[in-house]
Protein backbone atom coordinates (compact mmCIF):
# COMPACT_ATOMS: atom_id res chain seq x y z
CA UNK A 1 0.00 0.00 0.00
CA UNK A 2 2.85 2.37 0.47
CA UNK A 3 4.33 1.88 -2.65
CA UNK A 4 0.87 3.08 -4.23
CA UNK A 5 0.38 6.01 -2.08
CA UNK A 6 4.21 7.35 -2.72
CA UNK A 7 3.14 7.77 -6.44
CA UNK A 8 1.19 10.27 -7.48
CA UNK A 9 0.43 8.12 -10.54
CA UNK A 10 -0.85 5.04 -8.88
CA UNK A 11 -2.63 6.74 -6.62
CA UNK A 12 -4.78 8.47 -8.91
CA UNK A 13 -5.10 5.18 -11.20
CA UNK A 14 -6.47 3.17 -8.16
CA UNK A 15 -8.58 6.31 -7.41
CA UNK A 16 -10.03 5.87 -10.55
CA UNK A 17 -10.33 1.87 -10.81
CA UNK A 18 -12.51 2.26 -7.05
CA UNK A 19 -14.39 4.84 -8.76
CA UNK A 20 -15.04 2.43 -11.84
CA UNK A 21 -16.17 -0.76 -9.50
CA UNK A 22 -18.30 1.46 -7.52
CA UNK A 23 -20.09 2.83 -10.40
CA UNK A 24 -20.35 -0.77 -11.84
CA UNK A 25 -21.41 -1.91 -8.68
CA UNK A 26 -24.20 0.92 -8.23
CA UNK A 27 -25.45 -0.36 -11.94
CA UNK A 28 -25.48 -3.75 -11.64
CA UNK A 29 -26.70 -3.99 -7.85
CA UNK A 30 -29.36 -1.96 -8.76
CA UNK A 31 -31.03 -3.56 -11.89
CA UNK A 32 -28.80 -1.42 -14.32
CA UNK A 33 -30.06 2.46 -16.03
CA UNK A 34 -30.15 3.65 -19.21
CA UNK A 35 -27.41 5.10 -21.09
CA UNK A 36 -29.39 8.16 -21.96
CA UNK A 37 -29.46 11.56 -21.20
CA UNK A 38 -30.15 11.71 -17.57
CA UNK A 39 -26.64 9.46 -17.47
CA UNK A 40 -24.85 11.80 -19.84
CA UNK A 41 -25.95 14.75 -17.67
CA UNK A 42 -25.12 12.92 -14.35
CA UNK A 43 -21.06 12.24 -16.18
CA UNK A 44 -20.32 15.84 -17.02
CA UNK A 45 -21.82 16.83 -13.72
CA UNK A 46 -19.64 14.40 -12.20
CA UNK A 47 -16.50 15.68 -14.56
CA UNK A 48 -17.66 19.37 -13.64
CA UNK A 49 -17.51 18.96 -9.96
CA UNK A 50 -13.94 17.32 -10.42
CA UNK A 51 -12.56 19.94 -11.74
CA UNK A 52 -14.43 22.86 -10.29
CA UNK A 53 -12.64 21.50 -7.33
CA UNK A 54 -9.13 21.30 -8.56
CA UNK A 55 -9.72 24.92 -10.11
CA UNK A 56 -11.28 26.37 -6.61
CA UNK A 57 -9.09 24.41 -4.28
CA UNK A 58 -6.21 25.98 -5.93
CA UNK A 59 -7.45 29.38 -5.65
CA UNK A 60 -7.81 29.31 -2.50
CA UNK A 61 -4.38 27.39 -1.59
CA UNK A 62 -3.01 30.98 -3.62
CA UNK A 63 -4.78 32.85 -1.07
CA UNK A 64 -4.82 30.81 2.01
CA UNK A 65 -1.60 29.54 1.64
CA UNK A 66 1.07 30.93 -1.06
CA UNK A 67 0.66 34.88 -1.08
CA UNK A 68 0.29 35.22 2.80
CA UNK A 69 3.25 33.00 3.35
CA UNK A 70 5.81 34.40 0.39
CA UNK A 71 6.63 37.60 2.66
CA UNK A 72 7.55 35.04 5.82
CA UNK A 73 9.93 32.86 3.35
CA UNK A 74 13.68 33.86 3.24
CA UNK A 75 15.07 35.40 -0.31
CA UNK A 76 17.04 32.68 -0.69
CA UNK A 77 14.34 29.88 -0.44
CA UNK A 78 11.81 31.73 -2.99
CA UNK A 79 13.18 30.86 -6.16
CA UNK A 80 11.65 26.84 -5.08
CA UNK A 81 8.40 28.88 -5.12
CA UNK A 82 8.72 30.40 -8.15
CA UNK A 83 10.53 27.62 -10.34
CA UNK A 84 9.08 24.89 -9.45
CA UNK A 85 5.35 24.65 -7.47
CA UNK A 86 4.47 27.90 -8.78
CA UNK A 87 4.25 27.17 -12.33
CA UNK A 88 2.57 23.70 -11.54
CA UNK A 89 0.13 25.08 -9.44
CA UNK A 90 -0.73 27.51 -11.85
CA UNK A 91 -0.40 24.77 -15.01
CA UNK A 92 -3.37 22.36 -13.07
CA UNK A 93 -5.18 26.10 -12.10
CA UNK A 94 -5.60 27.37 -15.76
CA UNK A 95 -6.61 24.30 -16.89
CA UNK A 96 -8.87 23.17 -14.44
CA UNK A 97 -10.60 26.58 -15.15
CA UNK A 98 -11.10 25.69 -18.70
CA UNK A 99 -12.21 22.38 -18.14
CA UNK A 100 -14.65 23.78 -15.65
CA UNK A 101 -16.57 26.08 -17.93
CA UNK A 102 -16.36 23.72 -20.76
CA UNK A 103 -17.96 20.72 -18.86
CA UNK A 104 -20.71 23.26 -17.23
CA UNK A 105 -21.88 24.42 -20.51
CA UNK A 106 -21.98 21.28 -21.84
CA UNK A 107 -24.14 20.13 -18.44
CA UNK A 108 -26.42 23.08 -18.98
CA UNK A 109 -27.04 22.10 -22.77
CA UNK A 110 -27.48 18.76 -21.89
CA UNK A 111 -30.10 19.23 -19.04
CA UNK A 112 -31.66 22.37 -21.97
CA UNK A 113 -31.28 25.16 -19.65
CA UNK A 114 -28.25 26.55 -21.38
CA UNK A 115 -29.86 29.49 -23.03
CA UNK A 116 -32.27 30.58 -20.23
CA UNK A 117 -29.47 30.29 -17.75
CA UNK A 118 -26.99 32.56 -19.99
CA UNK A 119 -30.12 35.00 -20.12
CA UNK A 120 -30.02 34.82 -16.45
CA UNK A 121 -33.77 33.44 -16.76
CA UNK A 122 -35.53 36.52 -18.37
CA UNK A 123 -38.37 35.55 -20.24
CA UNK A 124 -38.30 31.88 -18.54
CA UNK A 125 -39.28 31.99 -14.91
CA UNK A 126 -36.26 33.36 -13.40
CA UNK A 127 -35.56 31.12 -9.88
CA UNK A 128 -33.63 28.02 -10.81
CA UNK A 129 -31.97 29.55 -14.17
CA UNK A 130 -31.45 33.11 -12.55
CA UNK A 131 -29.13 31.10 -10.02
CA UNK A 132 -27.50 28.89 -12.34
CA UNK A 133 -27.22 31.84 -14.78
CA UNK A 134 -25.88 34.32 -11.82
CA UNK A 135 -23.28 31.14 -11.04
CA UNK A 136 -22.25 30.62 -14.63
CA UNK A 137 -21.61 34.03 -15.48
CA UNK A 138 -19.28 34.62 -12.22
CA UNK A 139 -17.50 31.26 -13.64
CA UNK A 140 -17.40 32.83 -16.63
CA UNK A 141 -15.55 35.91 -15.46
CA UNK A 142 -13.04 34.12 -13.02
CA UNK A 143 -12.10 31.72 -15.96
CA UNK A 144 -11.59 34.78 -18.11
CA UNK A 145 -9.30 36.01 -15.28
CA UNK A 146 -7.64 33.09 -14.72
CA UNK A 147 -6.77 33.11 -19.05
CA UNK A 148 -6.42 36.46 -19.78
CA UNK A 149 -4.98 38.29 -16.47
CA UNK A 150 -3.35 36.48 -14.07
CA UNK A 151 -2.01 33.93 -16.34
CA UNK A 152 0.02 36.29 -18.76
CA UNK A 153 0.84 38.54 -15.73
CA UNK A 154 2.10 35.80 -13.84
CA UNK A 155 4.13 34.18 -16.57
CA UNK A 156 6.13 37.36 -15.81
CA UNK A 157 6.18 37.78 -12.32
CA UNK A 158 7.88 34.15 -12.15
CA UNK A 159 10.12 34.89 -14.54
CA UNK A 160 8.83 32.54 -17.91
CA UNK A 161 8.77 35.64 -19.66
CA UNK A 162 11.51 37.95 -19.30
CA UNK A 163 10.48 41.38 -18.56
CA UNK A 164 12.12 44.63 -16.81
CA UNK A 165 12.11 44.40 -12.90
CA UNK A 166 9.63 47.44 -12.78
CA UNK A 167 7.05 45.32 -14.99
CA UNK A 168 8.05 42.11 -13.51
CA UNK A 169 6.83 44.00 -9.96
CA UNK A 170 3.86 45.27 -11.48
CA UNK A 171 2.75 42.16 -13.02
CA UNK A 172 2.90 40.44 -9.54
CA UNK A 173 0.73 42.86 -8.01
CA UNK A 174 -1.69 42.89 -10.53
CA UNK A 175 -1.79 39.13 -10.99
CA UNK A 176 -2.69 38.83 -6.61
CA UNK A 177 -5.34 41.30 -6.86
CA UNK A 178 -7.16 39.19 -9.71
CA UNK A 179 -6.33 36.40 -7.97
CA UNK A 180 -7.97 37.88 -4.91
CA UNK A 181 -11.06 39.25 -6.94
CA UNK A 182 -11.70 35.71 -8.12
CA UNK A 183 -11.60 34.69 -4.43
CA UNK A 184 -13.79 37.37 -3.86
CA UNK A 185 -16.56 35.92 -6.28
CA UNK A 186 -15.67 32.40 -5.20
CA UNK A 187 -18.31 32.41 -2.65
CA UNK A 188 -21.31 33.66 -4.58
CA UNK A 189 -20.43 31.66 -7.65
CA UNK A 190 -20.85 28.72 -5.05
CA UNK A 191 -24.01 30.04 -3.17
CA UNK A 192 -25.65 30.39 -7.18
CA UNK A 193 -24.47 27.00 -8.01
CA UNK A 194 -25.99 25.51 -5.10
CA UNK A 195 -29.05 27.10 -5.11
CA UNK A 196 -30.01 26.36 -8.19
CA UNK A 197 -29.68 22.67 -7.24
CA UNK A 198 -31.29 22.83 -3.94
CA UNK A 199 -33.76 25.71 -3.86
CA UNK A 200 -35.62 25.23 -6.32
Amino acid sequence: MTSILQSLSKTLHISLALSILLFLGLYFGNGGFDFDLLFWSWLFRYIHVVVAIMWIGLLWYFNFVQIPNMPKIPDEQKPAIGKFIAPSALFWFRWAALLTVISGLILAYLNGYVHQAMTLGIGSGGGKNTAIGIGMWLGLIMAFNVWFVIWPNQKRALGIVDCDPDLKAKSAKTAMLFSRTNTLLSLPMLLSMVAAQNLY
